[in-house]
C-alpha cells in the first residue's frame, strides 16, 4: 500500500534505510531556502514595511522546535504519519480532523499556486536581464505549470541526488551572499537593529511572524519518513530539530545581512524598489557575474522544486481523503502504470491553471498579489494546522497510557499551543499590514475567513457522514489502516473520539 501514496521524496526512500542527513536534505529542499531568502524575506520587507523580519525567523524557529517535541512523540504512535489531519482526528475527534483536512487542502494549494507568481516573475526578469527577451510573467508561469502537471502524472520525482546537489548549492550561495553583504555594510558599520527583540512588540509583528512561518512550511514532512528511518525514535526527532535550526538560522542570518547591506532604516525602501532582485543587486558589485548568475538560476530551480513538492503534497492529501472515502473514492485510486494519485494531481493542476488565468486577465502584480499574498495565506493555514495539531497532541497523550514523560506529552505541547495561538491571534489582527492594504480593506478579513469557511465545511461534512455513512465515519483518520482496521485487534489502534 505504501508505494501508492509516495510523494516527492518517498519514492526515493521506500527502498533505503534512511539516516538523519537524508531526511534533513529532503525536508529543507522542500522548504526551498533560496525561495524564502531571495523571494519571501525581501517581499516581506517590501509589502509589510516591517523591519523585524530577521528576528521573526529566529523566534518562529524556536516555537516550531517546541511544537516538534510533541509532534514527533506522537509520530511514533501513529502509523499514517503523512498528514496533520490524522493527528487532529486522534487527538480531538473526527469532526475536527475532517475540518483540519479541508484547511490543509486550502493551505497547501495556496502555497503551491502562490509560488507560480514568484516563479513567473523571477524567470521573466532573468530572461530579460540575461538574454534581452521580453516574456510575460504568466507565460513563464504556464511553462512551469505544464512541467509540474506532467511530472505530477508521470511520477518522475526530482531525484534525491539532484535535490541534495541543489540544496547544497542554495545554502552555499546564501552563505556567500551573507558574508558579502555583512562585509560591505551601509555606512561602514554593521548594525544589529533588525535582530532586536524589541521588534516583537512593535506594530506589524504579526505580519513578520506569518511571513517567517511561511518559510518553514514543509518541515512538518520529517515524520512522513518515520517508517523508512533506521531508528525512528531518534532519527525523526533529530532530523526535525536540525531542519528547523538550520533553516531558522539561515533565514534569520540572510534577512539580517540584507538589512546590514542597505542599512536598517533603508531596508524597506530598498526591498520596495528592487523586489526579488534585492539580494542579487546588493552582492553584484562585490562578486563575479558568474556567481550571481548561479545564484539567480538556483533561485529559479528552488522555486520549481517547491512547486513540485507542494503539488505532490496536495495530490497526496486528496488521495488520502479519497482512500478513506471522505472525498469521492475516485481520488483514492492510483494510476496503474505509474502509481501516481492521478485524479488528485489533475484537480490540483486544473485549480492552479484557473487561478493563473484569473491573475493574468486581471493584470495583477505576480510578486505581491500572487506570490506574497497567496503563499502567506497558505502560511496562515499551516499556522492554524500547527496550532490545532499541537492541541491535539495534548489531547492524545491525555487519553492513552504512555511512557513519554511530562515534557514531551504535556509541557512542551502546551507551551507550543499557547505560543502558536498568540502568533495566530496577532497575525489575524494585523492581516492588513501583512497584505499592505488599508485597515478598512475587506481583503484583510476575506483571506482568513476562507479558512473559517473550510473548517466549517469540513465539520458539517463529518457530521453528515456520521449520520448517513457511519462506516466511512468510523474509518476517518486511519489512513492506510482503514482497509485493514477491521482485521486487527480492537486495541491495536486507539479509535478517535
Amino acid at each position: 500500500m505504501h508505494h501508492s501514496k509516495a510523494d516527492t521524496v518517498t519514492t526515493v526512500l521506500a527502498r533505503g534505510r534512511l539516516g538523519i542527513p537524508s531526511v534533513v536534505f529532503f525536508v529543507i529542499a522542500a522548504a526551498a531556502p533560496l525561495t524564502v531568502i531571495a523571494g519571501g524575506a525581501t517581499t516581506g520587507y517590501a509589502v509589510t514595511g516591517v523591519r523585524g523580519i530577521p528576528v521573526s525567523y529566529l523566534i518562529v524557529g524556536a516555537v516550531l522546535a517546541l511544537f516538534a517535541v510533541g509532534y514527533v512523540a506522537m509520530s511514533r504512535r501513529i502509523v499514517n504519519a503523512g498528514a496533520f489531519y490524522t493527528y487532529v482526528t486522534h487527538g480531538l475527534g473526527r469532526p475536527a480532523g475532517v475540518a483540519a483536512a479541508m484547511v490543509a487542502l486550502l493551505a497547501y494549494n495556496a502555497m503551491q499556486i502562490g509560488l507560480y507568481g514568484g516563479f513567473g516573475a523571477v524567470l521573466a526578469q532573468f530572461l530579460q536581464s540575461q538574454y534581452g527577451w521580453n516574456v510575460a510573467w504568466w507565460v513563464c508561469a504556464l511553462a512551469a505549470w505544464a512541467a509540474v502537471a506532467v511530472l505530477g502524472l508521470l511520477r518522475i520525482d526530482l531525484n534525491g541526488k539532484v535535490l541534495a546537489a541543489m540544496l547544497v548549492g542554495e545554502c552555499a550561495v546564501a552563505l556567500i551572499f551573507d558574508v558579502v553583504m555583512v562585509g560591505n555594510p551601509a555606512g561602514g558599520t554593521v548594525t544589529f537593529d533588525t535582530l532586536a527583540p524589541s521588534h516583537l512588540v512593535a506594530a506589524g509583528i504579526g505580519a513578520a511572524l506569518v511571513t517567517a512561518i511561511t518559510g518553514f512550511v514543509g518541515f512538518e514532512g520529517t515524520v512522513v519518513f518515520s517508517e523508512e528511518t533506521k531508528d525512528p525514535h531518534r532519527t525523526v526527532a533529530r532530523a526535525t530539530y536540525i531542519a528547523v535550526a538550520t533553516t531558522g538560522l539561515l533565514y534569520g542570518l540572510s534577512a539580517w545581512a540584507m538589512s546590514v547591506a542597505t542599512g536598517p532604516d533603508m531596508i524597506v525602501d530598498a526591498a520596495r524598489a528592487d523586489g526579488t532582485e534585492l539580494i542579487f543587486n546588493l552582492v553584484s558589485p562585490h562578486l563575479g557575474a558568474s556567481v550571481v548568475t548561479v545564484g539567480r538560476v538556483l533561485f529559479i530551480t528552488s522555486l520549481f522544486a517547491a512547486l513540485l513538492s507542494f503539488h505532490h503534497t496536495v495530490a497526496r492529501y486528496l488521495f488520502a481523503l479519497g482512500r478513506e472515502r471522505v472525498l469521492p473514492a475516485a481520488l483514492g485510486r492510483t494510476s496503474h502504470r505509474t502509481g501516481a494519485p492521478k485524479i488528485g494531481s489533475i484537480i490540483q493542476s486544473a485549480l492552479a491553471m484557473a487561478v493563473l488565468i484569473g491573475y493574468a486577465v486581471a493584470g495583477a502584480d505576480p510578486v505581491v498579489h500572487l506570490f506574497f499574498w497567496v503563499t502567506v495565506t497558505g502560511g496562515l493555514g499551516v499556522l492554524v494546522l500547527m496550532t490545532v495539531t499541537s492541541a491535539a497532541v495534548v489531547g492524545f497523550f491525555a487519553h492513552i497510557r504512555h511512557c513519554e514523560g511530562p515534557w514531551r506529552s504535556t509541557i512542551a505541547p502546551v507551551i507550543a499551543t499557547l505560543a502558536l495561538t498568540a502568533i495566530l491571534f496577532i497575525t489575524v489582527r494585523e492581516f492588513d499590514t501583512l497584505l499592505g492594504v488599508p485597515p478598512q480593506s475587506p481583503l484583510r478579513w476575506l483571506f482568513p475567513a476562507a479558512y473559517v469557511a473550510a473548517a466549517l465545511a469540513g465539520t458539517v461534512w463529518a457530521l453528515i457522514l456520521r449520520a448517513a455513512k457511519p462506516e466511512i465515519y468510523q474509518a476517518v483518520g486511519l489512513g492506510a489502516e482503514s482497509a485493514t482496521a477491521s482485521l486487527r485487534s480492537p486495541n491495536a489502534i486507539r479509535q478517535p473520539a
